[in-house]
């Protein structure tokens, strides 16, 4: 069920949280015992976080500095909808430009679509910690509105490549995270 119409067709307060994929290693059964922990509370849907890579600089022993490229949550897809399947709860994985090109972020969507996830959180996400500013993925998106645009193409079929036949609509229900204020980054 899309959030939308959770929200539109409740009377009352709902609850809903948002969890972290499991550290890469680690299992994710203690994400289940948390769910457990909170289902009398009737979450009407579960948001699941993604991170983008993280970059850390090794000092070599000649001297030279090497860049290793980690993600240390994998699994968002996957836990959504471990989720949504083994509670029959929505799930709103989050989508970040962060860390993803267009074309991966394509790829995710589509993942998401074949597994009957409904909705997502578009975000801009975080820069990486090194810099000062984020600095998008070549063939990334810079905006969070870039990328809403990017799902709302795709709920008319308009995929990135043009040539593709009998596109199928995905249609998702975006949320967006946003600043009351504008934010100092926006255009």
């Amino acid at each position: 069920m899309k959030v939308i119409d959770i929200i539109k067709n409740s009377n009352k307060t709902i609850f809903s949280f948002e969890l972290l994929p499991p550290l890469k290693g680690n299992d994710p059964e203690s994400i289940y015992r948390t769910i457990e922990n909170l289902i009398d509370f009737d979450p009407k849907y579960i948001n699941i976080t993604t991170h983008r890579d993280e970059v850390q600089f090794q000092k070599m022993s000649d001297g030279t500095v090497k860049k290793n490229i980690r993600r240390k949550r994998p699994g968002t897809v996957a836990i959504a909808a471990s989720i949504q399947y083994r509670y029959g709860i929505p799930v709103v994985p989050h989508i970040l430009c962060g860390g993803f090109t267009k074309s991966e972020t394509e790829y995710v969507l589509i993942d998401l679509y074949f597994l009957e996830i409904e909705n997502v959180l578009a975000l801009r996400g975080d820069g990486i910690k090194s810099q000062n500013l984020f600095i998008p993925e070549k063939e990334g998106h810079s905006y969070a509105n870039e990328l809403v645009e990017q799902i709302v193409n795709l709920r008319k079929g308009s995929y990135l490549e043009k040539d593709l036949k009998n596109n199928t609509p995905l249609d998702f229900c975006i949320g967006v995270g946003g600043y009351p204020e504008k934010h100092f980054e926006a255009p």
